[in-house]
């Protein structure tokens, strides 16, 4: 990474004439220019950015997120409403804001980002029937775990900055679902119990989708529920009463269902302790531990699947701080410094940038990344990181649609103007900058 900046340097030094003679030494990968020839971002730019991003990609009646800006409503998964795990995620990026604004002493932006945080909530609330994790609906409800599991983490946040009851409520709730099972839905949950012989770990659907039944060991256990799991879990330990006993009565709150009741609510205890064992299984089946690659899934007993994902990495850096946090324990800590290492080093070295992915919604990786990024970064003190992070956000910017402002995926192409965008790619670079202020 660091080479890239020192070759900058040279050519800088050079003159201009020295860029054509760097495209030559740089045949051997795709080039791009060199860092410091981008424009650095500032932070007015920051906030023209999440503007244009909720200015083109919010529908303004429902307050959810479009899927592109070739839509002119979120009416409904099928037809311009943004992947209902991803919601949540914008949803991180308004109180992102919010905080910014009331950091900044900007009290009309941080007023009108309260509001917004509050619509979104209600705008969701509407949309995905009421926030109740017990509809198979695939249409506006609940059908994959970790679906479930990234609004839990989003909630707990929600409740974290606003004190709101019903977040945390609607948050244990979630968990809950996840963990246990529905009774109405008949599927008995994501968390593979070693002791009835499914191996530890977490599923990632109840199988198969639309005929519910229980799940086997050698069924899927993808990271992205894995790694979820253990930030909400991390995420509901840091924001319930210290006090809290055991449910006397669960069955007062859900009907019994197998061998298992879905309790209301977990002990802060319980919480912790669901979140370490989850992460146990993780590293050990998911995570190479001299490199830090975390692997997309893993089938039984067989070999894990090893796909790069940022996402994969970001959570895998998010559950790492949050039990460091948690336990003060440097292993923990030294996890994430793997993790996120990987991602710069090994996954963004074509460009020094992080990578893109095409598939539907996976352009929403970097919004996931730069949250957990931030934590490492400023509530672990890893200022490594931050000349990559700035590179990604001044490349991303400085080839943003100029009549929109508005970012693609792929940081180092520029954006073809009146081109549609889906929102999903859109958000990485005003997700980054609402976390990483410029230096101006």
């Amino acid at each position: 990474m660091m080479k890239q900046y020192i070759f900058s340097a040279v050519c800088l030094m050079s003159g201009v004439l020295c860029m054509s003679s760097c495209n030559e030494d740089k045949q051997a990968k795709p080039y791009t220019p060199d860092y410091e020839i981008v424009p650095e971002y500032t932070n007015a730019d920051t906030w023209t950015a999440y503007e244009a991003f909720n200015d083109n990609l919010l529908d303004p009646d429902k307050n959810i997120y479009k899927t592109s800006t070739a839509y002119t409503a979120a009416t409904d998964r099928n037809n311009g409403a943004a992947a209902i795990w991803c919601q949540p995620i914008y949803w991180d990026m308004a109180m992102n804001a919010y905080k910014r604004a009331k950091a900044e002493g900007d009290t009309e932006r941080e007023n009108k980002y309260k509001q917004l945080c509050d619509d979104l909530f209600a705008g969701n609330k509407a949309h995905y029937v009421n926030f109740d994790f017990d509809d198979n609906n695939e249409n506006t409800g609940w059908f994959i775990y970790d679906d479930i599991q990234w609004w839990t983490i989003t909630l707990a946040r929600a409740y974290e900055l606003f004190k709101v009851e019903e977040y945390r409520s609607l948050a244990e709730a979630s968990f809950a679902r996840v963990w246990y099972g529905s009774p109405r839905v008949g599927d008995t949950g994501s968390y593979a119990d070693p002791e009835k012989n499914l191996g530890g770990g977490m599923f990632w659907q109840w199988q198969p989708i639309g005929n519910p039944n229980e799940n086997a060991a050698g069924d899927g256990k993808m990271a992205c529920i894995n790694f979820p799991t253990v930030v909400a879990a991390l995420t509901l330990y840091n924001n319930v009463p210290t006090d809290r006993v055991a449910d006397p009565n669960p069955e007062s709150w859900s009907n019994k269902y197998g061998d298992f009741t879905r309790p209301h609510y977990e002990t802060k205890e319980a919480y912790l302790a669901k979140g370490k064992e989850i992460y146990e299984w993780a590293v050990k089946n998911l995570v190479d531990s001299n490199t830090g690659e975390v692997a997309d899934s893993k089938h039984g007993e067989g070999n894990p699947a090893w796909s790069d994902h940022v996402y994969n990495q970001a959570t895998f850096i998010g559950a790492s701080l949050l039990l460091y946090k948690a336990t003060g324990e440097k292993t923990y800590l030294d996890n994430a410094i793997l993790g996120a290492d990987y991602t710069m080093n090994t996954m963004s070295e074509t460009y020094d940038l992080l990578p893109f992915e095409s598939g539907v919604e996976q352009g929403i990786y970097t919004a996931i990344f730069a949250e957990y990024m931030a934590m490492l970064v400023n509530d672990c003190g890893q200022t490594q990181y931050v000349p990559f992070l700035k590179r990604n956000i001044n490349y991303g910017w400085a080839n943003r649609d100029q009549t929109r402002n508005l970012c693609g995926g792929e940081y180092h192409k520029a954006q073809i103007e009146g081109a549609t965008i889906d929102s999903y790619s859109a958000s990485g670079i005003p997700a980054l900058m609402l976390l990483f202020p410029a230096d101006k």
